[in-house]
């Protein structure tokens, strides 16, 4: 499998998941359709399925166009088949999804909104986590607590060490200088802000990140406890 990715609005990632055996593929959280069409057309992809992490439109912005052009079936969480339209498969937590020859393992991650999920494709080591897990960083907290958010975020500290993150947008450098201020001595930190800065240099993606650079780098996975996580996330708010 192959990982494209493709920016769409302002600071948004939407994935291409290619199958290069067949050039069939899947998208993820599409904000908009456009960016995706052309590409599709440059590369004669065929797309079979549009993946959301949740219903944000900025992430699901392009899901009907897409559909109605490629045919190609909306999945999403079961609880948001009200919020997510014209969905065609509904997942729950720890369903394995299969497609084609697409198979991910579904996990239930509430906090930034209460039905957000996030799909993890174990035989190619890699996770689509919208906007829970950034790299760097951790999605604001909308619908669910803080509890939420610290145990989801807890649920993917248990994945493999080098499980590639795809995660929904480009804020690895203003999360890097909030992870600075507060983790000022972590030599991990210091390298890895010098290698974002090189990556937006050359106008490149900084995505995607490693379960293992994060647990040594993201200072909310550092968090000792629920209440220091807490703390942290109010001051990123207004960081």
């Amino acid at each position: 499998m192959k990982v494209e990715i493709i920016k769409c609005l302002q600071d948004n990632y939407t994935y291409l998941i290619i199958n290069e055996k067949n050039n069939y593929a899947c998208i993820v959280d599409p904000g908009e359709a456009e960016p995706v069409i052309d590409f599709i057309k440059k590369k004669n992809i065929k797309l079979k399925f549009i993946l959301n992490t949740h219903h944000h439109y900025d992430h699901i912005g392009g899901n009907n166009d897409l559909k109605k052009k490629y045919k190609a079936k909306i999945v999403g969480f079961k609880d948001d088949k009200h919020r997510i339209p014209n969905m065609d498969i509904l997942v729950e937590n720890n369903q394995i999804w299969k497609g084609e020859n697409f198979e991910a393992k579904i996990i239930h991650i509430p906090g930034h909104t209460t039905g957000h999920i996030c799909f993890y494709f174990s035989k190619e080591k890699m996770i689509f986590t919208g906007d829970t897990l950034f790299s760097l960083g951790c999605g604001r907290i909308f619908e669910g607590t803080y509890k939420q958010m610290y145990n989801s975020l807890n649920k993917l500290k248990t994945l493999p060490l080098s499980t590639k993150i795809y995660c929904g947008h480009e804020y690895t450098l203003n999360n890097s200088m909030f992870c600075l201020k507060h983790d000022k001595n972590n030599k991990n930190l210091g390298k890895k802000v010098l290698e974002i800065n090189d990556k937006l240099k050359k106008n490149l993606p900084t995505i995607p990140s490693t379960i293992d650079e994060e647990l040594a780098c993201n200072i909310f996975l550092r968090a000792k406890n629920l209440e220091d996580f807490s703390k942290l996330r109010d001051l990123k708010d207004n960081f």
